[in-house]
């Protein structure tokens, strides 16, 4: 590819509405247009590293046994009014009606189309494993879009879905595409973390996310040096800290006088912060009866797990308790909160370092006011014990093996194991071995095509642009020739070059703008193209021409006839 031939649109500054790196770079490096809110045109120059990432997709995917297709963006809405998504998605799904005023859906995802798909065509054991891919443009309504490519509405995502005849199958085939998924990211050369996680609104028994890591992530990693533990922070199992010892204080009601929070708490009485509860109040609307009230309980330096919460029988479609509700349950306003003496029966949970406490300090249910010396089974009855905390650096790992540490990622993949919950509401069935009907197993697996590019920046970037891992950069190397237009040594040992490294499968581009050296070597570190080679006629006088890998410091000379063997070596490692 010769510049001159080519798209390239950079700009000194980035357009005041992009927040983080990867959205300004991309903007600056003439990636991405933004169209409209989370709406983006992908520029030539960005569109070829997209592609790079859609063909590592595709070979592994394919590697794996996979079989791709290509499922409608527009799709019925009676497919997701079978699995009662249609109303359960929220106002992320996009409903639109056509001329006939029949509703349909611009997908999100596509496990009702699929299932569509395989109950059709799919009738006998003989038929199964199977596993389907494609990768297509996705829409979600995000209420807020950011980031760029981060968080967009319109997206490209790669999503495949398995169908086996029972549960080690399905997860035989997960197992597989976990496989994939770890070559996959892999060969994109990231720094990446599968991590244990939650199923969230797909529904399903288990799943995995993999995560880029990167400072700038908005999901907390959880995980153990010493082992291969890791989850995020929604799934992580917090074990119980402590050991109940029998109770050496007796109850009693201490005034703390204006202090609503546990550290203030905790300052005045003098104790450790790590003696004081936190009493947080749930509701749970339930229809044609009163409203219930819930008090978990955490200790003071913890924070709730909202996740984990929704899972305790009872909680699933929990909200925060209003202050009047407060009030009324517990006789006063919050932060003098706590299981002793409430005004109205409530439900009472634990934390399981809570239920390990003795001689704790809670509210007292009135104003200014809190118990001190609180123990278990004197004072209260033993409660309902649940992990629902969010885990901290420094926690024991929950197999055992070593303290839990903390990082920051950018989830860019996830894998689920869904059991039936579609085949089930869809009736997608086989025939067995005794021809009698059964439920498929399913999985699904999906990657954020497009998420990767602001992954892979956020994790690869200097001062002076973007720096792409050579498998997906948008070309691997850039010749630079100085007065290539004036220059015949020059042009005549550049061509060559150029042809060289296209005849070797080089993805390769020949900056032919006649630009000047510091204009031409601020867009392409800004691009961040991997590889550079600087063609000079001073250098050629001495046999020499001149290569930076866009991470190093300084400049390497190279003889003029080596040069192509040595891109290569560099391109290979």
């Amino acid at each position: 590819m010769r510049a001159s031939r080519f798209f390239i649109s950079t700009l000194k500054e980035a357009p005041s509405d992009a927040e983080i790196v990867s959205h300004k770079l991309m903007m600056r490096a003439g990636m991405i247009k933004r169209l409209g809110s989370g709406i983006y045109t992908y520029m030539p120059m960005g569109l070829r590293v997209i592609r790079k990432v859609e063909n590592i997709i595709r070979e592994e995917m394919n590697r794996a046994g996979a079989i791709e297709l290509l499922m409608p963006v527009v799709q019925p809405a009676e497919l997701w009014q079978e699995t009662n998504r249609w109303d359960k998605m929220g106002p992320e799904l996009m409903r639109v009606k056509d001329r006939h005023g029949r509703d349909y859906a611009i997908q999100p995802t596509s496990e009702e189309v699929i299932t569509d798909v395989v109950r059709s065509d799919i009738k006998s054991y003989r038929q199964l494993p199977i596993n389907f891919y494609h990768i297509q443009t996705k829409f979600r309504d995000e209420r807020r879009p950011r980031f760029g490519l981060m968080r967009g509405r319109e997206f490209t995502m790669k999503d495949a879905y398995s169908f086996d005849r029972d549960v080690e199958g399905m997860q035989k085939s997960y197992k597989i595409m976990y496989d994939a998924y770890v070559a996959i990211f892999n060969r994109f050369g990231l720094q990446f973390r599968a991590v244990a996680a939650d199923n969230g609104a797909i529904g399903g028994s288990g799943s995995h996310e993999f995560h880029v890591i990167a400072d700038t992530g908005e999901d907390a990693l959880v995980y153990s040096p010493e082992s291969d533990y890791a989850a995020n922070m929604e799934a992580a199992e917090a074990v119980a800290l402590g050991n109940r010892g029998p109770a050496a204080e007796p109850l009693t009601k201490t005034p703390t006088p204006g202090k609503a929070k546990c550290e203030h708490v905790a300052e005045l009485l003098n104790l450790p912060l790590e003696r004081t509860i936190k009493s947080i109040v749930l509701a749970v609307d339930k229809e044609g009866a009163e409203t219930e009230i819930w008090l978990l309980m955490l200790r003071g330096d913890h924070s709730l797990n909202e996740v984990k919460a929704a899972k305790i029988p009872g909680l699933g479609a929990f909200r925060f308790a209003s202050e009047a509700e407060i009030v009324d349950a517990f006789g006063t306003k919050p932060g003098y909160l706590g299981p002793v003496g409430t005004k109205k029966p409530v439900k009472v949970v634990a934390d399981r370092t809570v239920a390990n406490m003795a001689d704790f300090v809670c509210g007292a249910n009135e104003e200014d006011f809190h118990y001190t010396g609180v123990n278990w089974g004197r004072d209260l009855p033993e409660p309902l014990v649940v992990d629902l905390r969010n885990v901290v650096s420094g926690d024991p790992s929950p197999d055992g093996r070593g303290t839990l540490a903390i990082q920051r990622g950018i989830e860019v993949g996830h894998v689920f194991q869904l059991g039936t919950r579609y085949s089930e509401d869809m009736k997608a069935t086989y025939l067995d071995e005794n021809g009698k009907p059964q439920l498929m197993q399913m999985g699904c697996y999906g990657i954020g095509v497009t998420r990767i590019l602001g992954a892979a920046i956020e994790q690869n970037f200097d001062d002076k642009g973007i720096i792409w891992p050579a498998a997906i950069a948008p070309f691997e190397v850039v010749l630079c020739p100085m007065g290539y237009d004036r220059n015949e040594t020059v042009k005549a040992e550049t061509d060559k070059l150029y042809g060289d490294l296209q005849a070797a499968g080089v993805d390769v581009i020949l900056d032919d703008r006649g630009e000047r050296p510091g204009v031409m070597f601020a867009d392409w570190e800004l691009i961040g193209v991997p590889h550079r080679v600087v063609i000079g006629d001073r250098g050629l006088k001495e046999g020499k021409l001149e290569y930076q890998g866009r991470r190093d410091a300084a400049a390497t000379a190279v003889n003029v006839g080596e040069m192509p063997a040595f891109l290569k070596s560099r391109l290979a490692a």
